[in-house]
């Protein structure tokens, strides 16, 4: 070099005399990568403020009651007169708006993620308000809309269906994925519609029944490991910042 000095080899922190031997600076890698690592896990477990916490909302005097649920996603949106039964969950980004009648949602259903569940008014040209009231043991699919209707308890919506107002599920009965079940229809008790509009299309066998039972049971587990484990994890930017202690941004 200019100054006379010998030139060195670097990794991290750590500077190695310039024709080090292979074996020395493979070791001055490993070591340096064993403590990003380290740095990794230590900002992972860093306690970050959640940056969404449960959007729960009192409109008027309706207010929902959650508290009973097994799970209710911290991205899930529930308004007004909703009332979530004993081991319920409500999953990631479903909206649940009771404003203008009221929801109830019973115990060990499972209301998968990205659902959307409303009432009816007659503001809107409908015969009264409508509430949608769902009983116990119901597995909602993923992205269900569900319409001022109700469900009997151990029935069954799959992933994408709809329920138009004033249709039924009976008890144990089931519509299938991506269907849409027209105004005023009925989903008799352990009958399978399915298609748009859905229609009858058989009875269920003994296997598809016993599945409603054992899907909301095993969405109880499910859900207490997210309310006992889940947790936000800091952006990149986040972890940069609590790597050089810097005072966070917010």
């Amino acid at each position: 070099m200019a100054d006379g000095s010998s030139p060195t080899f670097s990794v991290g922190k750590i500077a190695l005399p310039p024709y080090s031997p292979p074996t020395l600076r493979a070791a001055a890698i490993t070591a340096f990568s064993k403590e990003m690592r380290r740095l990794a896990a230590s900002i992972a477990r860093r306690a970050l403020p959640p940056r969404r916490r449960l959007a729960c909302y009192a409109l008027g005097d309706k207010v929902p009651d959650t508290a009973a649920a097994a799970f209710v996603a911290p991205s899930a949106s529930i308004i007004g007169a909703v009332d979530v039964a004993d081991d319920a969950s409500v999953w990631y980004n479903c909206t649940i708006r009771g404003d203008v009648a009221a929801i109830s949602i019973g115990e060990r259903t499972n209301i998968q993620d990205n659902t959307v569940i409303h009432v009816d008014s007659d503001a809107l040209g409908g015969s009264g308000s409508t509430p949608t009231i769902i009983g116990a043991d119901c597995t909602i699919g993923h992205m269900a809309l569900l319409h001022a209707c109700t469900l009997g308890d151990g029935a069954f919506v799959g992933m994408n269906a709809t329920m138009m107002s004033h249709t039924t599920i009976e008890s144990g009965g089931m519509l299938a994925a991506g269907a849409l079940l027209t105004a005023g229809k009925t989903v008799g008790s352990g009958e399978l519609w399915g298609g748009a509009p859905a229609k009858f299309m058989r009875r269920l066998k003994p296997g598809e029944a016993a599945f409603i039972l054992e899907s909301a049971r095993a969405y109880v587990g499910f859900a207490r490991t997210h309310a006992a484990g889940i947790r936000e994890l800091p952006s990149t930017d986040e972890a940069a910042t609590a790597a050089t202690g810097a005072p966070r941004w917010r």
